[in-house]
């Protein structure tokens, strides 16, 4: 196996490494991926985007994951901010999910309530290592509070905020490239959902084992059939919280049939995105449906950023910079989105030669959110674009691509 640790090489350098291991020449593997061939070659010799479709394509073709190819997790710089010993004890308060850790205090469930509150936080802030630090212990007493509470209210509190927190190690493992962890987080959340007495946190598992696991294995049907049994399962009974959750996974759908490059498909999600919006303001509601404590949040900008989804899974970047140039910002709001969208936008930049534009599009991410940043593949790949286009990189690129690890 090749060495995945280090960012340093783009993806085209992977998959060529790949294929090279595989015995697969260009023709066999266009063969195998729907991914042209001369496609191929100019990923390979980074003179083209690997958008996540066709990223996806080529990391099922090539029998790996899409993490492998995008060289997470990123264990040197996970070891530099030594964010990587914080990692063990979380998954060995998984693992002893049913054995009580003695020397813990015990907590009640309003303490615990107030815990999960400020992790949940943290994680919407991007701190992921606080958030890594606190989640062991709190796993553990939220996992022993689960099963010894009296049934009834008491009991589905206690499974809700566990649901609660396994999905938070679930998001964190996720962003740093941890997708066995991510799995195992997803799964303590599966287990506690349904107990939680509250259908939305079942949606919400689904929502984001869509996000995580179908778009990682390049299997985005498989994340869309999810999708469709969430909103089955999840009556429309008009509150924001519940429209904001199924406005959420409706552009989850967009995204993933856009990644299975089923456009129509992505289309009709989006259009179904597009009416639920406007009958949230026709029925006088929020601009924006909160999400409650579930951190999802859906209204005509959720929508605009399904618009530039779309656009970037068609390789229309020019496309891209326009939806983009049309988005704006509340000013209170979460700064881990900002600059996931910062990020797409860099992308998009980068490929349309505004390269100046593009690397001030990162630099506001890293101010926003700077570890999500650092260890954000996408921006490892935009750099990478970004340093090939130049002989002699200028300082700023040159700092950033040292802060970034590339």
């Amino acid at each position: 196996m090749p060495d995945t640790s280090q960012p340093t090489r783009g993806v085209g350098s992977r998959v060529r490494e790949f294929r090279t291991i595989r015995d697969l020449s260009l023709t066999q593997l266009a063969n195998r991926s729907n991914v042209s061939r001369s496609m191929i070659a100019m990923i390979e010799t980074g003179d083209r985007a690997a958008s996540p479709s066709i990223t996806g394509a080529l990391a099922r073709a090539l029998g790996v994951t899409v993490s492998v190819l995008h060289g997470q997790p990123y264990v040197h710089m996970l070891q530099a901010d030594q964010l990587d010993a914080l990692l063990g004890p979380i998954t060995s308060a998984l693992d002893s999910w049913d054995i009580p850790d003695d020397s813990l205090p015990p907590r009640t469930l309003d303490e615990l309530a107030a815990a999960t509150k400020a992790v949940a936080q943290r994680r919407a802030a991007g701190d992921f290592s606080a958030v890594a630090e606190a989640l062991p212990e709190l796993i553990s007493l939220l996992s022993v509070a689960a099963q010894d509470a009296a049934p009834g209210r008491d009991s589905e509190r206690a499974h809700n905020m566990l649901a609660e927190v396994a999905r938070t190690t679930a998001i964190v493992a996720y962003r740093l490239g941890y997708m066995g962890l991510a799995r195992q987080a997803l799964a303590r959340m599966a287990a506690s959902a349904p107990n939680s007495g509250d259908p939305r946190q079942v949606a919400v598992e689904r929502y984001e084992r869509a996000a995580m696991t179908h778009a990682e294995t390049a299997r985005p049907d498989r994340g869309v059939a999810l999708v469709r049994a969430a909103l089955r399962d999840l009556d429309d009974d008009g509150e924001p919280s519940t429209m904001a959750i199924r406005g959420t996974l409706i552009l989850r759908a967009s995204a993933l049939s856009a990644a299975a490059e089923d456009y129509s498909g992505a289309g009709d999600w989006l259009g179904q995105a597009q009416d639920l919006a406007r009958a949230a303001v026709a029925a006088d509601s929020a601009a924006e449906l909160p999400g409650a404590r579930y951190a999802l949040a859906f209204g005509d900008l959720n929508v605009r950023l399904g618009e530039l989804d779309m656009a970037m899974y068609r390789d229309d970047y020019e496309q891209a910079v326009q939806v983009a140039a049309g988005v704006h910002w509340p000013d209170d709001y979460q700064p881990t989105r900002v600059a996931g969208f910062l990020i797409r936008r860099a992308a998009a930049e980068a490929w349309t030669a505004r390269h100046e534009e593009a690397l001030t599009s990162l630099q506001g991410a890293r101010d926003l959110a700077p570890q999500l940043t650092r260890y954000h593949p996408e921006v490892h790949e935009t750099v990478g674009t970004l340093l090939r286009a130049r002989q002699r990189a200028a300082e700023p690129l040159r700092q950033f691509a040292q802060w970034s690890g590339v």
